[in-house]
């Protein structure tokens, strides 16, 4: 029995909950902190007892995979939002040698998000006063990046002289940036001294110019001059990375490495540049894979396991559409999907369905149905953006590969079909548009457990009726309920009762 220890970004279902729904199998035994101890979205986690947490459960374990947002700051939106000292993080970030000090043996792999700085007003998961200047604050990192590089011209000057942000809020957030980019540094030098044995630094909410994309640039220059490219993967991401580092660990635990081929829809789709991202669709995708410990091969013959990469041939969609040409006629799914019904004979198939940003596709859901291949995929995913969609289908994949048709396995299927094309599709924005004159909204459910999971648990149940109808009988939906108080993200449970297939 092989015990990891995992410390998640947060406390949402996304981070805490799917790489044990996918990896609590086998010969694996996964040690969560307790969730008293964790964060509650703003409110960051108790990081004294988690340290204590982690002396203890740590002494016997195999490996470690640590969030070190978790260890410095409390959590993901915590580490967006404090005022910590640094040499409070400095004092934190020495607690690692502790855990190699009582176990030698330890692997330890680390992940780390570079702060991000959102293109809009709000103040939901940033400081308070991102809620009037979020905007503006993000223009100011836009202009300086162009400026640095000899891109702003004179209109973008005079847009920029105009900017009207108090200076301490600028202040306060480009101090907090800078603080924030001192501890990732500080990470590399773990990995430079070979206590930290793997690590993702990755990118939030990224874009080609602004406040992120500077600091991404001297922490991949840093990676270079440090000799770290193979030690320290940087790329675009953030609630995807629990998965992933968890298949990577457990990847290492049975000594596979799983090679991957990919499927795209359109010839140009793998250069597409998703919402909410910096680069090519093509280049993120063989991060993930090389992230989670597997390979990318070139042939069907020499793969573990088939990857369908679904996505436009220009674009994204920021939204769900219906009757797009582009969709309908630039891509071609129907090619995609003969394919999978032809290879899934003999090879484990993932469906990673990006089309869309917050949301998977009916229309893919219905040629799954039409394929007859809706219970044999080895895994599906199309949640939020694309990095977190395509890291939760690889890490099912991975888990299919080591375990098979599981009881976990399907469980985990339903909840992705629910979840991602159910949820994220339809039911949260027809919530939405129904809380219209009362006194919830999409930001004020209020509480995890009330009117607003009520209604949103009848709407599921709905979407399964009418989407699932067939299968309906082999699973149930429990506990609906809203993790952070808001609309964005949903969590409950699944249970398969149905016979394997």
């Amino acid at each position: 029995m092989a015990k990891i220890v995992y410390i998640p970004m947060d406390e949402r279902p996304c981070n805490l909950l799917f790489p044990q729904e996918l990896f609590i199998q086998g010969d694996i035994q996964m040690i969560t902190p307790d969730h008293s101890i964790l964060p509650t979205k703003r409110n960051p986690a108790n990081v004294e007892k988690l340290f204590q947490f982690l002396l203890e459960s740590t002494k016997d374990a195999y490996g470690l995979v640590l969030s070190i947002d978790m260890l410095l700051y409390g959590g993901l939106v915590p580490s967006r939002i404090h005022e910590i000292p640094k040499e409070v993080l400095y004092e934190r970030i020495e607690w690692l040698k502790q855990l190699k000090v009582n176990n030698p043996s330890l692997i330890i792999y680390a992940f780390q998000v570079i702060m991000r700085s959102p293109q809009y007003n709000g103040a939901d998961e940033e400081p308070l006063y991102y809620k009037e200047y979020g905007r503006n604050i993000y223009l100011h990192g836009y202009y300086q990046h162009r400026q640095l590089l000899g891109l702003v011209n004179k209109e973008d000057l005079v847009h920029w002289e105009k900017l009207s942000t108090p200076k301490e809020h600028l202040d306060n957030f480009i101090h907090r940036r800078q603080t924030n980019l001192e501890m990732n540094l500080v990470s590399l030098q773990l990995v430079k001294e070979k206590l930290i044995d793997f690590m993702i630094m990755c990118q939030d909410d990224a874009s080609e110019y602004g406040f992120p994309a500077m600091d991404q640039a001297v922490i991949s220059k840093a990676i270079k001059e440090q000799h770290l490219m193979l030690s320290v993967y940087a790329y675009s991401g953030a609630d995807e990375l629990g998965v992933i580092m968890v298949s990577r660990m457990v990847n290492h635990v049975y000594g596979k490495m799983p090679k991957f081929f990919l499927k795209y829809p359109s010839p140009t789709t793998p250069m597409v540049v998703p919402c909410l991202e910096d680069r090519a669709l093509d280049n993120t995708v063989k991060y993930q894979v090389l992230s989670a410990g597997g390979m990318i091969v070139s042939s069907l013959h020499e793969a573990d396991i088939v990857m369908l990469v679904l996505m436009g041939a220009t674009k994204m969609f920021p939204r769900v559409v219906l009757h797009d040409r582009e969709v309908d006629v630039m891509i071609n799914l129907i090619e995609a999907f003969e394919f999978a019904k032809y290879a899934i004979a003999f090879k484990p198939v993932i469906v990673a369905d990006l089309i869309y940003l917050n949301a998977g596709s009916v229309d893919v859901l219905n040629l799954l149905k039409e394929s007859g291949i809706l219970l044999k995929v080895a895994t599906y995913a199309g949640w939020n953006t694309a990095s977190n969609a395509l890291g939760t289908a690889i890490a099912g994949g991975i888990a299919y590969l080591l375990f098979g048709p599981t009881n976990a396995h399907y469980a985990f299927l339903m909840k992705r079909y629910v979840e991602d094309i159910g949820y994220c599709g339809i039911v949260r924005s027809s919530v939405t548009e129904k809380l219209e004159g009362t006194e919830f909204d999409y930001f004020h459910a209020k509480v995890q457990r009330g009117v607003v999971s009520s209604m949103v648990n009848h709407e599921l149940v709905s979407f399964i009726d009418t989407h699932l109808g067939e299968i309906k009988h082999l699973f149930t939906l429990h506990d609906v309920h809203m993790p952070w108080k808001r609309m964005f993200e949903v969590g409950f449970d699944i249970q398969w009762i149905g016979n394997r297939t």
